[in-house]
């Protein structure tokens, strides 16, 4: 941040902290942390240990000082620690309201306007889309992607610095009470209420309640943007007398709106949209047509004419609005690369962004970044380009791709290996392809430059059927899972079978990241390939072979053991291996409690004891079993009395071990339903993926399986459709061949009739055979067009269903995905 800092004093003044520190007088505060992942360089930065339901910063503060961490404001102590001599330690009852009145204070020392935007929909573009808009005439800082929570904002409003001169804030909340902790922080000059919707309704008494308390941003505003179109908006306005303190600035199809719509008409991807403002007709036209991208068109027009812009100007730039990428892809690339596409905008905050989640990626040494010119930024090249070549430094960057004038200009600045080209095309020209190989590459580029023709030919050729995969849903279903368990629990997360189809390595990179505490893999080969990739977590091996258990002491892989066999293999390769008494193999006891399928039964016990008793070289890390109806509410008897008889036979080890032995039992359905097995740790599989409990709980969909329509045609009554003549047509029928097929993983006793798939979310039937590479569907009723999007499972159409049509489960059909269907991955 372009800020001398604050000082400690001053910190703890404005926090109501007290101060711990040998030499107070050398504390110096320039930037914040609260994600101790994120760090990127250790001096002057302040981290705040939060506390949460789901983690505790504490936790981490004495790897922050290991990295050079000096300044720590927190809310509770560490057990036998004390902090060095060199550190500072602020004492507040609370972090999170010590980080808000940090940054409120920092937002009081800048007068520049500022933009607060809330409401149910829209916040996120209509700030991108501001920043579009006024960025070539203002030096604009906004909130990166959607930071609008109680941490959210607060790290938002702490970039703010003295080379700004307007600021673009969003904020949102789940619950009463929270807008007034994000108000003082944003300050609003100019608010805009976007719309009203039914997110978080269910924390609201009503939806008057829930307008009421996002209105409490705008409490001390100047001016309040909004839309008289939405009715219950309108009344809590009148209701609330809240236009009596602030003006208003109104748009709509009323005759006393500011800007009243006269005329909306859609033509060849483009709206124009006719309205009559100060005694004069205006128009816009913008390159969109969904009702979304009109309704947050039309909060900027307002925007824009309330700043006194002309109306010609306002015209011209909306003309060439821009998309705005809602997220981040990684993919598989050619060369054994990895992908990260972010190639929507730049600039220097969301490039921070970017850059942290390519330093996430662990699967490569080498970390590339294709970088443009960082256009409209306000600033000078020289600072600019000495900012982003710091970046890279202190996130280890391999090797920098600048495209584009400036960049290049900018050429000896940059301490990375680095080339650099004047265009797109430059680059695509003069630059092998070949050079790229077993490296993480992220693309980053402001989108008149065209960085879609370099994510093509750097992406792996593979069909037009993809797998996506939501990490940001991934994430909070494990989160949600999280808030289950008490503090101390720990979570296994299964990743078998290809993580249910959806890619071993980077589902566990993401469980890496967020901290789980164990993997758990079918056979080693899973295991040492999570290793090479660099997954670090203990891994479980739940099925290992006879063969493997000399790869599994090397890799430092965990075995389960279940029965006398395979411990005599494990004792036979120990043998083998010469391991030495202070590094024992650590292994995983299964019990049969019911299920018969594998594990050690009740009477084998003693044996059991007697033979680990014999081995100093074997350390039980954790006793489990496996729960066989834990969903099944009919067989409750039968998982309790499973639990019964784990505990006892649980005891029995424990009373033989001389050191903590974890227990676990319940897996996903199991942490809902049975709290009181939850014991030391859970096993979480399925859940992850939102994809079992059809709405009963709040975990969210991850998985999407799509295609595309190759062909269109049109089939005559009489004649049949794929092999064995199975479907024929009963009249003259439209069909569209669709990019999908057994060898894709969707089954083929689906076909005929049995399964529709969604075309511009309409149903399709699928008629006839399902084929090895595609299957065929019945277009009647639905206008489509050759290159369609064609949807298997979503979270409009979940996979559950899909099973049931199909005779099994959700396991079965996402564990058939074929390895030949690209893995997209995605943070929104």
């Amino acid at each position: 941040m372009l800020h001398k800092g604050y000082s400690g004093n001053q910190i703890a003044e404005i926090m109501d902290a007290r101060m711990i520190s040998e030499n107070p007088e050398s504390v110096i505060v320039k930037d914040i942390l609260i994600d101790s992942r994120r760090l990127i360089s250790p001096e002057n930065l302040l981290f705040f240990a939060l506390v949460s339901k789901r983690n505790n910063g504490h936790h981490y503060i004495k790897e922050l000082l290991k990295k050079g961490v000096r300044y720590f404001v927190v809310s509770q102590t560490l057990p036998d620690f004390n902090y060095p001599d060199d550190t500072a330690v602020f004492i507040v009852d609370d972090t999170l309201k010590a980080l808000q009145k940090l940054t409120a204070f920092h937002r009081a020392q800048f007068n520049l306007p500022v933009i607060g935007i809330t409401g149910s929909n829209g916040k996120t573009v209509i700030k991108e889309w501001l920043y579009q808009l006024l960025s070539s005439d203002k030096k604009v800082i906004r909130s990166p992607k959607s930071y609008n929570s109680q941490i959210g904002v607060p790290l938002s409003v702490w970039q703010i610095n003295k080379a700004h001169d307007m600021a673009i804030f969003e904020a949102g909340i789940s619950q009463p009470d929270e807008m007034e902790h994000l108000q003082p922080i944003i300050k609003p000059d100019i608010g805009i209420f976007t719309n009203i919707g039914d997110a978080h309704n269910e924390n609201f008494l009503n939806i008057y309640q829930k307008i009421g308390e996002k209105l409490k941003l705008f409490t001390k505003a100047k001016t309040l943007i909004y839309s008289s179109n939405h009715k219950e908006l309108k009344e809590t306005l009148i209701k609330t007398e809240i236009l009596k303190n602030l003006e208003s600035f109104s748009w709509g199809y009323n005759p006393e709106d500011n800007l009243v719509i006269k005329e909306i008409s859609k033509e060849n991807k483009e709206t124009t949209i006719l309205a009559f403002y100060n005694d004069e007709d205006i128009a816009v036209t913008i390159p969109f047509t969904d009702e979304a991208s009109i309704e947050n068109a039309l909060h900027c027009w307002a925007t824009l004419l309330y700043l006194d812009y002309k109306p010609a100007v306002i015209a011209e730039k909306m003309a060439h609005l821009q998309s705005v990428a809602m997220r981040l892809e990684l993919k598989e690339g050619i060369n054994n690369c990895t992908v990260i596409n972010d190639s929507y905008n730049s600039d220097i905050n969301s490039l921070g962004i970017a850059i942290n989640f390519l330093n996430q990626q662990n699967q490569h040494n080498e970390k590339v970044v294709i970088l443009s010119d960082i256009l409209q930024s306000g600033r000078s090249d020289i600072d600019l380009y000495t900012e982003v070549n710091d970046m890279l430094v202190k996130n280890n960057i391999t090797r920098l791709i600048g495209i584009g004038p400036a960049i290049s200009r900018q050429s000896a600045r940059f301490e990375p290996e680095a080339r650099f080209f004047e265009s797109t095309a430059d680059f695509i020209a003069n630059y092998s392809f070949t050079n790229f190989a077993n490296q993480t590459i992220l693309l980053k580029g402001a989108r008149v430059f065209e960085f879609e023709q370099i994510n093509k030919l750097l992406q792996q050729k593979v069909h037009e059927t993809v797998f996506e995969i939501n990490l940001n849903a991934l994430v909070n279903n494990l989160n949600y899972y999280r808030s289950k368990l008490k503090p101390s629990t720990q979570v296994m997360a299964m990743v078998k079978a290809f993580s249910y189809g959806s890619g071993s390595f980077e589902i566990a990179n993401v469980l890496q990241y967020h901290q789980v505490n164990y993997l758990a893999v079918a056979y080693a080969d899973e295991g040492v390939e999570l290793r090479k990739s660099g997954i670090n977590l203990p891994i479980m091996v739940m099925n290992p072979e006879a063969h493997s258990f000399d790869t599994m002491i090397k890799h430092q892989l965990e075995p389960e053991i279940f029965n006398f066999r395979a411990l005599s293999l494990l004792e036979k390769a120990i043998k083998n291996n010469s391991i030495p008494l202070n590094k024992p193999v650590k292994i995983h006891l299964k019990f049969d409690t019911g299920m018969h399928r594998l594990g050690f039964e009740p009477d084998e016990m003693g044996e059991l004891i007697s033979r680990l008793k014999n081995n100093d070289l074997i350390y039980v890390q954790s006793v489990f079993s496996h729960l066989a109806a834990s969903d099944k509410p009919e067989f409750d008897d039968f998982t309790r009395e499973q639990i019964r008889l784990f505990n006892k036979m649980a005891e029995q080890i424990t009373a033989a071990t001389s050191h903590p032995v974890l227990k676990h039992i319940v897996n996903s359905a199991g942490i809902e339903r049975f709290p009181e097995a939850h014991f030391d740790m859970v096993r979480l599989g399925i859940g992850l993926y939102g994809t079992e409990n059809a709405g009963a709980n709040k975990t969210e969909n991850v998985v999407c399986l799509r295609s595309s329509l190759s062909q269109i045609k049109r089939v005559k009554k009489g004649e049949s459709v794929s092999y064995n003549r199975s479907w024929v047509a009963d009249r003259d029928t439209t069909i569209g061949i669709v990019s999908v097929g057994y060898a894709d993983g969707l089954m083929r006793n689906l076909g005929n009739g049995k399964l529709s798939l969604w075309i511009k979310n309409k149903p399709a039937k699928i008629v006839g055979d399902i084929c090895m590479d595609m299957c065929m569907v019945d277009l009647t009723g639905i206008n489509a067009t050759e290159g369609d999007d064609v949807v298997v499972f979503d979270g409009q159409h979940p996979v559950y269903e899909l099973a049931q049509k199909a005779g099994t489960i959700t396991y079965e059909i996402l564990s058939r995905i074929s390895r030949r269907v690209k893995r997209v991955y995605y943070y929104e």
